[in-house]
């Protein structure tokens, strides 16, 4: 098995229709009895330990804030929805402790970082999601509008893919090194320190900060958690640097 994750180029377009290529593939190819997860990374997909009777594949997407994680992700479920391969997502972000939490421990201030989220909880859900005795796992969403997570606010179902996406899927430190060994097969997008900062600075103002504000937070805590994610590339299995499809 490689240390390095694969490096692919190209459109979001093209390097999604490679990716269900692989996907049909290995859900063809699952076994009708239960695979043991192997504790440590997948090299590919095909290589994946699948769960669910073999008929589950965990997909997850990873990078820096403001990498298009959540673009790309509504992407692939659009494209595995069409197929009927789609099992259901499992977002990291639904896992954000409350605000009031948050408030209690001193740790609204850099609200996205890593010590910000039930990592506990999030491992439980994806140890359900690869169990063959759990069917229909319900997972919680983040709502942007409310800046909360919501409870029980989407359903794994059945056999197929499971996405999810976060910004710390890779991280290695904490209880957060758990989370590598429970998917099988983790994409990280590469997108340049000037287009993620631009990017984030924009979101911020869309979101009503000001612009000293919103460059302030980029500054202080989005960059900081960019670097954390860049830092553990290595136990991704690909890194996708998109390029803009052509007209």
């Amino acid at each position: 098995m490689s240390a390095s994750p694969m490096i692919r180029t190209g459109s979001a377009e093209v390097l999604l229709s490679d990716l269900m290529v692989r996907l049909e593939q290995r859900l063809g190819d699952a076994p009708n009895t239960a695979k043991a997860g192997r504790p440590g990374r997948a090299h590919d997909v095909e290589e994946g330990a699948g769960a669910h009777g073999g008929s589950r594949v965990i997909v997850g997407l990873t990078g820096a804030p403001g990498s298009g994680k959540s673009t790309l992700a509504a992407a692939l479920q659009t494209h595995l929805g069409r197929r009927g391969l789609l099992a259901g997502i499992v977002p990291m972000d639904g896992f954000h402790m409350s605000n009031a939490v948050l408030d209690q421990l001193g740790r609204h201030g850099r609200k996205g970082a890593p010590d910000t989220f039930d990592v506990a909880g999030y491992l439980s859900v994806l140890d359900r999601v690869r169990s063959a005795q759990c069917p229909d796992v319900l997972a919680p969403v983040y709502r942007r509008d409310l800046h909360e997570p919501v409870a029980a606010g989407t359903l794994v179902h059945g056999p197929g893919v499971v996405v999810t996406e976060g910004n710390y899927l890779a991280l290695d430190r904490g209880d957060w090194e758990d989370v590598r060994a429970r998917i099988d097969l983790l994409v990280l997008i590469d997108v340049p320190e000037d287009e993620l900062v631009r990017r984030l600075v924009a979101r911020h103002q869309d979101f009503g900060r000001s612009a000293a504000d919103a460059a302030h937070w980029v500054r202080t805590v989005d960059m900081p958690n960019a670097h954390l994610v860049a830092a553990c590339a290595h136990r991704c299995d690909e890194v996708w640097q998109l390029h803009a499809a052509r007209p």
